[in-house]
């Protein structure tokens, strides 16, 4: 069975940790700069590598700003821990709906993918790319400089990739644009968190600072995660507004103070 949706870019309400509702996508300096290196790299069909810290936001910044740019010409990989060359071309001839049976032989393989993606220009996103080692960059590399391609390729994982993609300056010179995503500082969370959801609007500043402080660690997807307790708390316990109390209820679910 043919799934139809792999590969596209998903809804926005998706992007947020557990499905988290009425969770908003929120303008931060990372994101705003995210579409503009991105609007750059399409630009000049180039490669670009966004790492940084799980939870700090990435994929959703990449997300959000192909929806903006370039919705209908974008193609996520969704792949497996430690991806090879071949996860990698299976994981193209399904992202690009291609019809038939893959090729057996790399050879034959590698010249369908190559001649589908001369078709027209597109951008391929490689999601947690922190798991792949050299083999399957070179991999990505071997597309993007073959003449026939028309594409773009982001990249988007933890200090790993980073890590290998420097070490390898034939794969480092081809990356146009790194852009390295950090957690939330003080100030960001404080400007941030009450605009994230509405459960936060009217919270003091100084408790959003503990548990920022405590257990959110600027992190984003601490901080769906913690709203999603709080949430749920609130209707346990009959609460119209986040108190102490309820949240050290949230730490003793999460593992928190």
């Amino acid at each position: 069975m043919i799934d139809l949706d792999y590969g596209l870019l998903p809804a926005e309400a998706e992007d947020h940790f557990l499905g988290l509702e009425h969770a908003q996508l929120v303008g931060t300096e990372a994101l705003l700069t995210t579409r503009d290196n991105i609007e750059a790299v399409i630009e000049a069909k180039a490669m670009m590598c966004v790492y940084g810290p799980a939870g700090s936001g990435k994929t959703m910044s990449v997300n959000s700003a192909l929806r903006h740019l370039a919705p209908d010409n974008t193609y996520r990989l969704e792949l497996r821990a430690g991806p090879t060359p071949r996860d990698i071309r299976h994981g193209l001839f399904k992202a690009l709906g291609l019809p038939g049976e893959p090729p057996t032989r790399p050879i034959e393989f590698d010249d369908l993918l190559k001649d589908a993606l001369a078709e027209e220009f597109r951008i391929l996103v490689c999601d947690e790319a922190q798991w792949m080692k050299k083999t399957s960059f070179e991999y990505w590399r071997h597309l993007w400089d073959d003449k026939r391609t028309d594409i773009a390729v982001i990249f988007a994982g933890g200090d790993g990739c980073y890590k290998v993609l420097k070490r390898e300056p034939m794969l480092a010179s081809r990356i146009y644009l790194w852009q390295e995503f950090t957690r939330m500082s003080r100030a960001d969370v404080r400007a941030t968190i009450p605009v994230f959801h509405p459960v936060w609007a009217g919270t003091d500043t100084a408790l959003i600072d503990a548990i920022d402080k405590q257990a959110a660690h600027g992190s984003f997807r601490n901080w769906a995660n913690i709203t999603t307790h709080i949430l749920t708390g609130m209707r346990k316990k009959n609460l119209d507004t986040v108190d102490e109390d309820l949240v050290h209820w949230v730490y003793s679910k999460i593992g928190g103070m």
